[in-house]
């Protein structure tokens, strides 16, 4: 029997799996470390400890929906933070 490779979702439900692929995408897309995600979901009340948390994005350790949804919502807090990205401005907001 093969071990599941580091980075794949075996082992975890199918709600956990797509709930880690979107985070995981949102944290990429964002720029947003790995420790400042766990510094942000302690501060809000986070139960699980750092190397837990490293695991979890690893995908080889499971987390409670709870804590799960608090590391979403500190994700989207530091998204939140970010600085919105400069726009095309239209013809009439042109000098």
């Amino acid at each position: 029997m093969r071990e599941p490779e580091r980075g794949s979702c075996e082992g975890l439900s199918l709600q956990e799996q797509l709930q880690l692929k979107g985070l995981r995408k949102a944290l990429k897309s964002a720029g947003i470390p790995d420790e400042d995600l766990w510094l942000r979901y302690f501060s809000i009340g986070g139960m699980v400890g750092e190397y837990e948390v490293d695991a979890y994005l690893q995908s080889s350790h499971s987390l409670p929906a709870l804590q799960r949804d608090l590391l979403a919502h500190a994700a989207n807090e530091l998204i939140d933070e970010l600085p919105a990205l400069p726009r095309a401005p239209y013809n009439e907001q042109c000098p």
